[in-house]
């Protein structure tokens, strides 16, 4: 008999004997017993390492009410707030406003029909189920309640089941992933740095609590730094991604799973500490593009998020319309900030110290830069434009100068609402070398007379038709300062450092919690410049409106003066004399005449009166620039280009040029002073100008050979 192999050998069963043996051959587990399908033990097993499935029924039920809630809104909330944006990009279009305006209400009466509709559908079933469910829970026993709670039950785990795709993604081979507390890691662990979610809040690990962020070295450390932070702080937050890191400190986008980023924004300070950063290290922004996130920028201690931002271009004399746009400043995200204010009121709002003269003399240097605009310079208290005194046409600084400005201008833009159709210029005016804009700029509001208010206010409804433009800057935005509540109806506002109810003032009330944070800026002091000339601006043509923060650059003085007098020798703009003759059919307002009694005795004189231009320019200090050369005129600018000639000068100081003149022609000049010098040049060549250092001043006043000798 041949022996099988040891391989397929059938085991050999011992007989159970007095003194138990081994049993030989294959023991199998359970033998003897009864074996449960295995189909069971992987059911039981599921069924407890899910935990009874009861996290599967309260998702299925979250699930089911954002199902309802989508259904109930069904995107007309989102559809409301296109209309909104197409009524707001229609600005200046009267039909087209009007007509966005219509689909506003048109969707919004949708949307409350569609809610009533789904309301109702809700609560007609909610009823009849509810009564199906109390009849079948009364009448039928244990047994029906017992049988409706497992449904319930069963309906939950169905809806909330994990979604097989993702299962599937979940169980395939992943490549480890380091915890992110390890500060030593690589940046790869969550992929390439190219905008992709880098963490979300499920992938933070359990253990680990939030740590400075001077302890992030790469976009993962830096996703949890921030991440734990605003957990601790209690902001629902999901994700951070395209986090990037920049020269002066890091830039992450942040979306929230609820609510709007108002809530970053109202733990702003606390993340600085958490961060450990300096005040207003935290900048927050809002994205109107995606509801649910903000771009979040951290700033490191003693960065400047605006030091690699480019100087002001070189803009020669009449080198510019006022209709071009031209750059004033830089975002803090490192666009330009490019205006144009032709039929632009603005409206610049800055504490003592918070730069508004910087930025007046930034919007004036392009203003007079222009071809056809004419600067204006008003300021009751301060120097207004300062450096650009030379370029500006008329400088005023009394009340009285101020008022009597202020009424000719408005009179002005009276006359040419009436002239525009005889030019042939349509709605609005087209400004030209012949016919040019005017800019006002309007210094020190709040130190203003009650006259001088009124009259701006009234240029500001109607002189954005005519070109008349004012720029008003206060240091604050309220009522208290401006004297009316108009700081909402003016078309550009922009607000730099000041108080919480400046911004709301300026920009509305819930302006704060929509990512307008002016007040957040600090004003400078005696040895630091802080936030200076840091601007959040809305009303900007051709850009939308969104809180970011700016910076107005500061233009050197000497540049600033250097600019002026080339602008003055180039030749200031002066009115078009349509505008100038049009003005003497246009009634005065009421407030601004005398008062009789009934029979005609002057019971209260005129507050002001208004002026021709040559008077108002005599009033304040500007004299009238003619073409017309009196041949007194011409005698003296040749023998003071002669006398500089001698001296080897290119310039002289008023005082000196007369000394020299007197000293060259005692017979013709011995009486001459400076005033009767500057009062018979002024027709032919305008005003003396800065002259730089000089006979021992810093910074006086004279004139220049070159340009003596171009009106020759």
């Amino acid at each position: 008999m041949t022996t099988a192999p040891h391989s397929i050998r059938q085991p050999n069963l011992s007989i159970v004997k007095d003194q138990p043996e081994p049993v030989e051959g294959a023991v199998v587990e359970h033998q003897g017993e009864s074996v449960k399908p295995a189909w069971i033990e992987r059911a039981k097993d599921h069924v407890l390492g899910n935990s009874l499935y009861a996290p599967w029924s309260a998702r299925g039920y979250r699930n089911l009410a954002a199902r309802w809630l989508e259904a109930y809104r069904d995107d007309h909330p989102q559809m409301i707030a296109t209309a909104k944006a197409e009524r707001q990009a229609a600005k200046g279009d009267s039909k087209a406003e009007d007509d966005a305006h219509d689909q506003v209400w048109k969707r919004r009466k949708a949307y409350t029909r569609h809610r009533l509709i789904h309301l109702g559908k809700t609560a007609g079933w909610s009823v009849a189920g509810a009564a199906g469910a109390t009849v079948g829970a009364v009448t039928g026993g244990l047994w029906i309640d017992l049988a409706m709670a497992i449904a319930a039950y069963t309906t939950g785990i169905y809806h909330g089941r994990p979604d097989p795709d993702a299962a599937v993604e979940v169980a395939a081979p992943t490549p480890p992933v380091l915890p992110l507390s390890v500060i030593e890691q690589t940046d790869n662990s969550f992929g390439p740095e190219d905008g992709q979610v880098f963490m979300t809040a499920d992938q933070l690990p359990e253990c680990g609590s939030p740590f400075p962020i001077a302890q992030a070295r790469t976009s993962q450390q830096l996703a949890e730094c921030v991440l734990r932070a605003l957990i601790a702080e209690g902001v629902p937050v999901a994700e951070v991604s395209d986090v990037i890191r920049l020269s002066w400190g890091w830039q992450c986008v942040v979306r929230v799973s609820e609510g709007t980023p108002e809530a970053i924004i109202k733990v702003a300070g606390d993340l600085e500490t958490r961060f450990d950063l300096a005040a207003n290290g935290v900048r927050p922004t809002p994205l109107k593009e995606r509801r649910a996130c903000a771009v979040l920028r951290l700033v490191d201690r003693g960065a400047d998020p605006f030091a690699s931002a480019p100087g002001l271009p070189y803009r020669a004399p009449k080198s510019m319309s006022i209709t071009d746009k031209f750059r004033i400043g830089t975002s803090v995200g490192g666009d330009p900030l490019e205006l144009s204010l032709a039929g632009v009121m603005g409206l610049w709002v800055a504490a003592s110290g918070g730069g508004k003269t910087g930025i007046l003399q930034a919007l004036a240097e392009g203003t007079t830069a222009c071809r056809d605009n004419i600067t204006i310079d008003l300021d009751p208290h301060g120097d207004g434009l300062e450096d650009l005194h030379d370029a500006v046409r008329i400088t005023a600084r009394s009340n009285e100068q101020i008022e009597a400005v202020l009424l000719f201008f408005l009179v002005m833009s009276k006359a040419r609402a009436r002239l525009r159709k005889k030019l042939g210029m349509g709605r609005k005016w087209k400004a030209s070398p012949e016919h040019p804009a005017f800019t006002i700029f309007f210094d020190e509001f709040p130190r203003a007379t009650d006259l001088a208010k009124q009259l701006a206010k009234a240029l500001l409804d109607v002189g954005r038709k005519e070109l008349i433009v004012l720029e008003i800057a206060s240091q604050g935005g309220q009522k208290g300062y401006l004297g009316e509540n108009f700081a909402q109806m003016v078309a550009l506002a922009g607000v730099g450092p000041c108080k919480v109810g400046d911004t709301r003032s300026v920009f509305g009330d819930g302006a704060v919690s929509e990512g307008w944070l002016p007040h957040r800026l600090s004003p400078a002091t005696e040895t630091d410049p802080k936030d200076a000339g840091h601007i959040y601006i809305q009303g900007v043509p051709g850009m939308p409106d969104e809180p970011i923060e700016y910076k107005v650059h500061e233009v050197p003085s000497a540049t600033l003066r250097k600019l002026a007098t080339e602008r003055l020798e180039a030749g200031l703009v002066e009115p078009d004399q349509d505008s100038l003759d049009a003005m003497a059919c246009v009634d005065l307002p009421e407030y601004v005449e005398p008062v009789y009694d009934i029979e005609g005795n002057l019971k209260k004189e005129a507050p002001v009166e208004l002026l021709t231009w040559e008077q108002l320019l005599k009033l304040c200090g500007a004299e009238p620039m003619s073409g017309a050369q009196p041949e007194a005129a011409i005698a003296v600018i040749a023998d003071a280009v002669d006398l500089m000639d001698k001296a080897g000068v290119d310039r002289m100081r008023t005082e000196t040029l007369v000394a020299a003149l007197v000293e060259y022609d005692p017979g013709t000049y011995g009486d001459m002073t400076a005033e009767s010098l500057k009062e018979l040049l002024a027709p032919a060549v305008g005003k003396p100008v800065t002259l730089g250092p000089l006979d021992g001043l810093a910074n006086p006043r004279g004139f220049k050979r070159d340009a003596l000798a171009r009106r020759l």
